[in-house]
C-alpha cells in the first residue's frame, strides 16, 4: 500500500503542475488533486506515526494537526484576499464539524470494528472537552448574539478582542500541555506501549517529510479551490455545501488519513490528538489569526458566523463531549459520529 501512495505522489505532483498550465478540464483536475492529495496525507501519516513513537502522541498529534491546518490556513488566506468570507467562515465550521464528527468517527469506527474497546487518555479528553466548550459555545456564540445590538464597527472591536484572547488561551494550553504538565497525566499503559515501540523513520526526516508533504499539499489545495465553481454547477453543489463539506475535507485530508490509520493500529491517544487537538486549534487559532490578517485586506471578516453554523458546531461539540468523555470508545459511538455529519451535511446541502 505505501508502494502505491508513493507511486501516486511521484506521478500526482507533477501531473497536477502540468494540468494547472494546461488547463486541462476542471473536473477532471478535481480528481487527479484529491487523488494527489489523499497519497500526500498517507504520508503525513506515517511521518505522525515516527513522530509519536519519538516525541510522544500529544507533540505527534499536534504537529500532525499543525501542518495539516497550515494547509487550511494557506487557503483561507487567499480566500480572504478575494473577499470570500462566507465561504471562509463555512471552511471552518466545516473544519470543526469534519474533525469531531468525520474524523473521530471514522477513527472511532475503523478502530472499534478491530477491537471491542479503544482507551485513550481519559484526562486528556477531559482538559479538550473544556477548550472546546469555551472556543466553540463561548468564543463563537457570543460574537453572534451581541453583534444582534451592535454595528459592524463595534462587531470587527469585539471580535479582534475575542481572538486575541482565544490565540493567547491556546498558547497558555499548549505551555500546560507541554511543559508544566507533561507526563502528569500519563497513563502508564500508554507510556510502556510507546517505550517498547520503534520509529519507522528518525525525528529528522518524519519532519522534513511533514514539511514537504504540507508544501505540496498547499500548492495541489490551491489548485483545487479554483476547480469548485465548475465542479459545483456540475454536480449541482451549492456554494455553502462546498465550503462546510468539500473545501474541509479536503483541506484537512492530512489529519484524516493519519488519525484514521493510528485509531486502526489502536494507537487512540494520538487519533484523539489529532481529531480533537486540530479543532482546537482552528477554533482558538487558525480563526482568530484570520480576523486578524483580514485587517490587512479591504473586506475585514468578523468573528460572526451564521445560525447554521453555529448549532451545527455547539452540537458537534455536545455529541463529542458525551461519547469521548470516558476515554473509551467503540465502533457504534463513531457510527453515531458519523450520523450526526451527514445528517448536518445534507442540511447544508439542501440550503
Amino acid at each position: 500500500m505505501n508502494k502505491v501512495f508513493a507511486g501516486l505522489v511521484f506521478i500526482g505532483v507533477p501531473v497536477s503542475v502540468a494540468g494547472s498550465l494546461l488547463h486541462w478540464s476542471s473536473v477532471l483536475m478535481f480528481v487527479i488533486y484529491c487523488l494527489t492529495i489523499i497519497s500526500l496525507a498517507a504520508f503525513m501519516g506515517r511521518a505522525t506515526e515516527s513522530l509519536a513513537v519519538v516525541s510522544g502522541p500529544r507533540i505527534g498529534g499536534l504537529l500532525n494537526a499543525t501542518f495539516g491546518n497550515a494547509v487550511e490556513l494557506i487557503i483561507s488566506i487567499f480566500a480572504l484576499k478575494a473577499g470570500l468570507i462566507g465561504v471562509v467562515l463555512a471552511s471552518l465550521t466545516g473544519s470543526v464539524l469534519g474533525n469531531l464528527l468525520l474524523v473521530a468517527g471514522l477513527s472511532f469506527f475503523i478502530g472499534g470494528v478491530k477491537y471491542k474497546r479503544q482507551k485513550f487518555n481519559v484526562f486528556d479528553a477531559r482538559h479538550n472537552s473544556g477548550l472546546l466548550m469555551f472556543a466553540v459555545i463561548v468564543a463563537f456564540v457570543i460574537p453572534e448574539i451581541f453583534s444582534m445590538e451592535m454595528n459592524e464597527s463595534k462587531t470587527m472591536t469585539l471580535s479582534i478582542g475575542i481572538s486575541i484572547i482565544l490565540i493567547a488561551l491556546y498558547l497558555c494550553a499548549l505551555f500546560f500541555k507541554l511543559v508544566t504538565h507533561r507526563g502528569v497525566y500519563q497513563q502508564n499503559e500508554n507510556a510502556k506501549a510507546h517505550e517498547e515501540e520503534e520509529a519507522e523513520w528518525s525525528k529528522g526526516k518524519a519532519i522534513l517529510i511533514l514539511l514537504l508533504s504540507t508544501v505540496a499539499v498547499a500548492y495541489v489545495s490551491e489548485r483545487l479551490v479554483h476547480t469548485f465553481e465548475e465542479v459545483g454547477r456540475t454536480f449541482g453543489w451549492s456554494e455553502l455545501f462546498i465550503g462546510v463539506i468539500i473545501v474541509a475535507i479536503v483541506g484537512n485530508a492530512a489529519e484524516h488519513a493519519s488519525a484514521i490509520i493510528m485509531a486502526f493500529k489502536n494507537k487512540m491517544d494520538v487519533a484523539v490528538e489529532i481529531a480533537v487537538g486540530s479543532t482546537l486549534q482552528v477554533a482558538m487559532f487558525v480563526a482568530p489569526v484570520l480576523v486578524l490578517v483580514s485587517l490587512f485586506f479591504q473586506t475585514n471578516m468578523p468573528l460572526v458566523f451564521t445560525i447554521p453554523e453555529l448549532v451545527a458546531m455547539v452540537s458537534a461539540v455536545l455529541v463529542t463531549i458525551v461519547i469521548s468523555n470516558d476515554g473509551e470508545t467503540n465502533w457504534f459511538e463513531g457510527a453515531t459520529l458519523l450520523a450526526a455529519y451527514v445528517i448536518m451535511g445534507i442540511g447544508f446541502y439542501l440550503l
